[in-house]
């Protein structure tokens, strides 16, 4: 269902319902019961201890999505600013609260629940963006005094998570929050001229990585430098994906996944898997879902009627790329090995509620974007 220009959105219940992108949750839906079934594979045939608990995750962040989407758009504007600032001191409280594990220090324990404050940020990092540009006046977005603000709201978190140590998701920041300042007008010389700044700052990032760090660029450049330590990983990546040709071994028949010569291959390296069962061709269907979700979603920016949604659903249709994106590329030995898991296949319910509560965001904005955003209830910038 779409809007015309100066159309109202919905006010009852059933037709926000009616107005709900259900396309949308059938192909995400779709997705995620890919993973299910890499998950039961996974596990050697048992629903237990992956499969399950992913179909009740989604399940749960499905209704989420859905009641988020009853909420007008105003509400979550309202909120983008105090979220940005939980999240802020939350990854602030992690060097020194956290919860350290697997040599990296990212979660904190409140109430006996561990969470990783960087998901929070990654949805108010985009909806603190998107409430900014709804009040900045279009004719100031390029002005150097108004482009400092968002520089400064996407680089403290970077700086914050680079701390912890955690790459992937820094990088996931930076991506996602310069592609909402250039979506909402940015000139692109800045980015030019950002990108001339990084290249000559180049030696001053590599002495700043951590030694993990290097030799994953090291051994991403040589992949032969440590086959059996920090090349392990792609090696076997590589060997698993390679294997399966065209149609794959079979579901339950991969030797690689099965006789555990993948690690991580129900989170980060899940691909390995459908890759070596379900070969090319089961490859290229759940890519091309993945393709058929974010074309869906920019169409519902295409289609919104005021900034601040049209921003908060691009910045969905970006996180959802750039994780898709990097995990694909890492695990083909595109990209060094950063972390980041394949968005509603791979298992972990941090991530999935992330990307389902940046779904809800969007939604709402798409079943309330016939309406534009009253001036007072942008109100000032803070």
């Amino acid at each position: 269902m779409s809007y015309s220009s100066g159309q109202f959105a919905p006010q009852s219940f059933t037709a926000k319902l009616w107005y709900v992108n259900w396309p949308v949750l059938i192909v995400a839906g779709l997705i995620a019961a890919i993973g299910c079934a890499a998950l039961y594979s996974v596990a050697g045939g048992s629903f237990q201890p992956w499969a399950e608990r992913h179909a009740f995750r989604f399940l749960i962040a499905t209704a989420v999505v859905l009641v988020m989407a009853m909420v007008r758009t105003e509400v979550w504007m309202r909120a983008a600013y105090p979220a940005y600032v939980i999240a802020l001191v939350a990854l602030a409280l992690v060097p020194v609260f956290g919860t350290e594990a697997l040599g990296a220090r990212r979660w904190l324990n409140v109430w006996g629940m561990t969470f990783q404050p960087a998901e929070l940020m990654k949805l108010a990092l985009v909806a603190a963006l998107a409430r900014y540009y709804q009040w900045l006046p279009v004719q100031r977005v390029s002005h150097p005094l108004w482009i400092a603000v968002p520089i400064a709201m996407i680089a403290v978190p970077v700086i914050l998570t680079l701390r912890q140590p955690d790459l992937g998701t820094a990088m996931l920041f930076g991506v996602v929050g310069l592609s909402l300042m250039f979506l909402s007008g940015v000139s692109i010389f800045y980015f030019l001229a950002g990108a001339a700044g990084a290249v000559a700052a180049a030696p001053l990032i590599w002495n700043n990585l951590h030694d993990y760090q290097r030799r994953r660029i090291e051994t991403f450049l040589n992949p032969d430098l440590d086959p059996l330590g920090a090349g392990y990983h792609i090696a076997q990546s590589k060997i698993a994906i390679g294997s399966g040709g065209l149609s794959g071994k079979g579901f339950l028949l991969g030797t690689q996944s099965q006789l555990d010569f993948v690690p991580e291959k129900h989170t980060d390296f899940i691909v390995t898997i459908l890759g070596e069962e379900w070969g090319f061709a089961g490859l290229a269907v759940l890519l091309g879902l993945f393709a058929l979700l974010i074309a869906l979603i920019i169409v519902m920016a295409w289609r919104c009627q005021n900034r601040f949604g049209r921003l908060v659903i691009s910045g969905s249709a970006v996180t959802l790329f750039v994780y898709v994106l990097i995990n694909v590329a890492m695990v083909t030995g595109l990209v060094p090995v950063v972390g980041v898991p394949l968005p509603l296949v791979s298992h972990g319910g941090t991530s999935m509620m992330t990307l389902m509560i940046g779904l809800g965001l969007a939604m709402s904005a798409h079943v309330h974007g016939g309406e534009g955003i009253r001036r007072k209830d942008v109100g000032r910038f803070w």
